[in-house]
């Protein structure tokens, strides 16, 4: 038996106005799309924006469902919207918000798991890191520089 470690990188700011520039940019478009959010159910709203390699910006937000799986994270929702519109542009940026409609979110809050493997496949796709900023509705915010610093064990094509 051999005991493998893994460890990971992240950066923390103590708020939004310690990014650098175009990240305080791509977060305030993040905040603009969580404020429009589509959560009736969870309360919880989030908004995500994403920088491609063009500067183009893509924006998205969660989008519940009565019918709870037929709803998408914020996070996908603009993935898939910035493969459709830009296919083959890769994605060097993305930045994340969280918010609850039932109380103060200050806890910077990272994708879901789904998520996770979504970015996964197009950071793998592309060949190239996406930085990842993620924060609460306010305080710190959080920079991965990879995916793979919060899924350190991507399943991708390689398995299959």
């Amino acid at each position: 038996m051999k005991e493998k470690k893994i460890s990971i990188s992240l950066t923390v700011y103590d708020s939004v106005n310690e990014l650098p520039p175009k990240a305080q940019a791509l977060m305030k478009k993040a905040v603009i799309a969580r404020e429009n959010a589509y959560a009736p159910y969870s309360k919880f709203n989030v908004g995500a924006a994403l920088r491609l390699e063009n500067n183009e910006i893509v924006i998205g937000n969660n989008q519940e469902n009565a019918a709870y799986p037929s709803g998408l994270c914020a996070e996908r929702v603009a993935i898939y919207s910035a493969g459709a519109r830009f296919p083959n542009m890769p994605i060097t940026s993305m930045a994340l918000t969280a918010s609850s409609q039932k109380y103060e979110l200050t806890i910077p809050t990272p994708p879901c798991g789904a998520c996770r493997q979504a970015i996964a496949e197009y950071e793998n796709r592309q060949k190239t890191p996406i930085e990842i900023y993620f924060m609460g509705k306010s305080g710190k915010v959080v920079k991965a520089n990879s995916i793979e610093s919060l899924l350190p064990l991507i399943f991708d094509s390689t398995f299959l």
